[in-house]
């Protein structure tokens, strides 16, 4: 899971929806996005907890905070003080951890890195661009599952969501179209088209029609060269 893992910046992407995101709303488990990023903020909580500089990010806990953020540079917004004439930080929420303040002071201590430019402390993920539902039916028990998956995942990260229906996922074809699906591959690049903006301009609703993924047993013996495991657990 993205909460377990850490963002290496190496290729090895790690997508987080939406609502991924807003489960994490409290200051003691406390996620953002800004720009395509998700960052895990929860540390930098307990850091400043004694401030009101945290005020604006737990009122945005869960939430997208692009807004506070040049999208050109990636860095906090500036502004023309109208009084000094200098460029100022503008913190459209109020004062955040970081952020300079507009008049000299003793009390503020600059940092080397930001924090939403400290990747390697607090980037767990990316923000997929987009989410959509899949049903996944096993053909064993004949039971449908409909889930919301990132339109980049993969099938191998899909197994992984469903995991939480059924543990075995990997004893188990995947198929789509009366093909094996490429557990490497995207739904879109196994041939599970994202039909809805078609629906739209055709003033259908999103909802007309759900790729179906049909799952089937692989009989991998695996239950019965393990005595440890339960029978109970093979489907």
């Amino acid at each position: 899971m993205a909460n377990e893992q850490k963002y290496t910046n190496k290729g090895d992407r790690i997508l987080i929806a939406p609502f991924e995101v807003a489960l994490h709303n409290k200051p003691g488990d406390c996620w953002v996005s800004f720009l395509g990023k998700v960052f895990n903020l929860t540390k930098l909580i307990e850091e400043y907890k004694k401030t009101n500089l945290v005020k604006p990010i737990l009122a945005f806990a869960g939430k997208d905070i692009s807004h506070w953020f040049d999208e050109s540079s990636g860095d906090i917004q500036y502004f023309i003080n109208p009084i000094t004439g200098i460029r100022t930080p503008y913190c459209p929420n109020g004062p955040i951890p970081h952020v300079a303040l507009p008049t000299p002071s003793s009390n503020w201590t600059p940092v080397d890195t930001p924090w939403w430019k400290d990747d390697a402390k607090y980037r767990i993920g990316d923000l997929s661009k987009r989410v959509r539902s899949i049903s996944v039916i096993n053909m064993v028990i004949g039971t449908t599952v409909t889930l919301n998956v990132c339109c980049e995942d993969t099938i191998n990260r899909i197994m992984d969501r469903y995991s939480i229906f059924n543990k075995n996922t990997s004893s188990y074809s995947w198929r789509h179209n009366n093909e094996n699906m490429d557990l490497a591959k995207s739904l879109e690049e196994n041939g599970a088209v994202d039909e809805r903006d078609d629906y739209t301009h055709a003033n259908l609703p999103q909802t007309l029609y759900t790729p179906t993924i049909y799952t089937y047993y692989n009989d991998d013996m695996k239950y019965y060269l393990d005595d440890s495991s339960d029978e109970g657990d093979i489907p």
